[in-house]
């Protein structure tokens, strides 16, 4: 699969791009591996300075990327507001195939085992490390 430039993700700045590739991360699967731990993007930050949420956001996109085949159907993937791993592995993939149909058409659509492999890759390559809530949004009061 040919290495995608960063200007495949939708809203980076060009001044954000010349800033990641004066740090040597010129496409959007360098960017993935470099921001993958919260700690690697404050690490970016420092030397970007791009902010670790921002960079986050990348590396959804940049992940989205990495699904085989779904490429082609990707802006409408993001219309139906599916913008990472996270959100793709969780769809019905009937459901979603359906949506996709009423997006683009049937004779556009991909088919229903393409939708199902997607979901299934994403299972299998989430690896993105976000920021876990404070405990006590988390868990209710023990004093209640």
């Amino acid at each position: 699969m040919p290495q995608k430039t960063l200007e495949y993700i939708r809203g980076i700045t060009a001044d954000e791009c010349r800033r990641l590739r004066e740090r040597g991360i010129r496409h959007t699967n360098h960017l993935l591996h470099a921001a993958t731990l919260e700690i690697d993007r404050k690490r970016l930050q420092r030397r970007t300075g791009i902010s670790p949420d921002r960079l986050l956001e990348f590396a959804h996109q940049c992940a989205l990327l990495e699904i085989s085949g779904m490429e082609h159907c990707l802006p409408v993937i993001r219309r139906l507001g599916i913008d990472g791993l996270k959100t793709l592995k969780r769809q019905d993939a009937e459901e979603l195939h359906g949506r996709v149909i009423e997006a683009v058409g049937l004779a556009g659509a991909p088919r229903l085992s393409d939708v199902q492999y997607w979901i299934s890759q994403a299972r299998a390559i989430d690896m993105l490390e976000e920021d876990e809530p404070a405990a006590s949004e988390t868990s209710p009061s023990l004093l209640s």
